[in-house]
């Protein structure tokens, strides 16, 4: 029984050291992923910037929004990978729904009066949505409890569906008399309100 834990523990000695090395090299595989694919975001983010150069007024703009998304969804996608936990994704997952609403908002300048105004809100919702489904992500990623999660599941689907009902009811404000009328009530069925 000595001679058998003798082995043991001189092969726990031996193995432990390899193991650590091993760990720490696959560490390092993943620094240098991340910091190759933030090289490359960086390098991608310049090049767009100087076509984006070319454009003019709101086009250079939604252009500038769309560099600053890729990038940093990149970025955040890269650290994602290189710690490999469902809170990094999620952070990830809400990181894209910012930088695509900031692009949406772009899109809406082109707009104006109440199609701009609808367009916005349109893009709110479509934010709040994915915010949502961030949200949800993050909680069950960080280890709560099953009512918790639910509990942030049905906060971002009232947020979610507040905000869309703010863009249909908005869509409403482009008619007048009985088509408004008729327009709200519809919208206000389809919410329950």
């Amino acid at each position: 029984m000595k001679k058998w834990l003798s082995a043991a523990v001189c092969s726990m000695m031996v193995a432990a050291p390899a193991g650590y090395a091993f760990a720490q090299g696959a560490t390092q595989g993943n620094r240098a992923d991340y910091d190759a694919a933030v090289s490359r975001a960086d390098s991608d983010y310049k090049a767009a910037i100087a076509r984006c150069d070319s454009l003019k007024d709101n086009a250079e703009d939604i252009c500038e929004a769309e560099a600053k998304r890729d990038r940093d969804v990149a970025r955040a996608q890269a650290e994602a990978r290189r710690d490999g936990t469902d809170a990094a994704r999620a952070k990830a997952a809400k990181t894209k729904a910012d930088a695509d609403y900031e692009v949406a908002k772009e899109r809406c300048d082109d707009r104006k009066g109440n199609q701009k105004d609808v367009c916005m809100k349109e893009a709110k919702a479509a934010h709040e949505k994915a915010l949502g489904d961030a949200k949800v992500r993050r909680e069950a990623a960080t280890g709560g409890t099953a009512g918790d999660v639910a509990e942030t599941r049905r906060d971002a689907r009232k947020d979610t569906m507040d905000a869309a009902y703010k863009a249909d009811k908005e869509k409403c404000d482009a008619m007048s008399g009985d088509a408004q009328d008729k327009c709200e009530a519809d919208v206000k069925a389809k919410y329950g309100r």
